[in-house]
């Protein structure tokens, strides 16, 4: 289908395109790699008047590390944050995650910022950006606020960004020492996972001492495992060590049930995966 007819804008500054937001509110929408927005606008699932076309914003884009924690731009693609040896050796867990992202097409074009927003349940980014404690930026016209990832998913598809806001950054902290693996079961190549587990696991002294696990299409947002997380903790990083703690991944969750699987079969995904990530980063 051919989308329905709109405005286009691409402004070259953060303020410039709240500017606009401002002034065309919920008649607006923002264009950031365009991987989730295209197929919406094409299927007329939705028809803003107003197309805002970030990517042309250069400080919305690159990475930064301060010792403690890397800064990762909103606008910036996902093959840009696989390519830099500062993720992949210091946030793992990220760079694992962003691997799985559908095809080199699509981690060429799309960003971690606009999944982010799109806040896709099924969506990769989510659960590991939940599972490290990571801080997202948001900027309006009255200034900037931090958002821990906590409490950045509010719904499906839904996320605590306003209308007249931009999410300009996401916060990560460096885990050295930690262990990590991102497990991901979909039937077909470079589908959106049925369930995921996003895990980091900090072994001392031949026990398990720390443990974040974030879960992917178990909720209506992203989901973090903490029953397993304080079951784990203790517990040696054997199969038979942390089998009981990952019974515990379906717990509380509220997963959809539609043709890729029940609610039963996804808490029984969900339970399996956890306990390969775990074994894996652990290991």
């Amino acid at each position: 289908m051919i989308p329905a007819k709109f405005d286009y804008a691409a402004p070259t500054s953060v303020e410039e395109a709240l500017g606009l937001l401002g002034e065309h509110g919920d008649d607006a929408k923002v264009l950031a790699g365009g991987q989730s927005l295209l197929p919406v606008l094409r299927m007329r699932l939705n028809a803003p008047e107003m197309i805002i076309d970030i990517g042309r914003i250069p400080e919305l884009r690159g990475i930064s590390d301060d010792g403690r924690t890397l800064t990762i731009g909103a606008m910036t693609p996902y093959h840009e944050i696989l390519a830099d040896d500062r993720v992949s050796g210091r946030c793992r867990l990220l760079h694992q995650a962003i691997s799985e992202v559908a095809d080199p097409q699509i981690r060429h074009r799309g960003t971690l910022g606009g999944a982010l927003v799109h806040a896709d349940p099924a969506g990769d980014c989510g659960a590991p950006v939940l599972a490290m404690d990571a801080e997202l930026v948001i900027t309006g016209a009255s200034g900037q606020r931090v958002v821990p990832a906590a409490d950045f998913f509010h719904g499906l598809f839904e996320t605590a960004v306003g209308e007249d806001e931009l999410l300009t950054a996401v916060r990560v902290p460096t885990y050295d020492g930690w262990g990590s693996h991102y497990e991901k079961f979909v039937r077909v190549a470079h589908q959106w996972p049925i369930v995921a587990v996003a895990a980091q696991v900090r072994v001392e002294g031949g026990a398990i001492a720390e443990a974040r696990v974030g879960l992917t299409n178990m909720g209506a947002t992203p989901v973090r495992a903490s029953a397993v997380e304080a079951a784990l903790v203790g517990n040696q990083p054997t199969a038979e060590g942390v089998r009981a703690a990952c019974e515990l991944a379906g717990e509380g969750t509220e997963p959809p049930s539609d043709l890729n699987g029940d609610a039963d079969y996804r808490r029984h995904l969900a339970t399996v995966l956890t306990r390969r990530a775990v074994l894996t980063a652990a290991g």
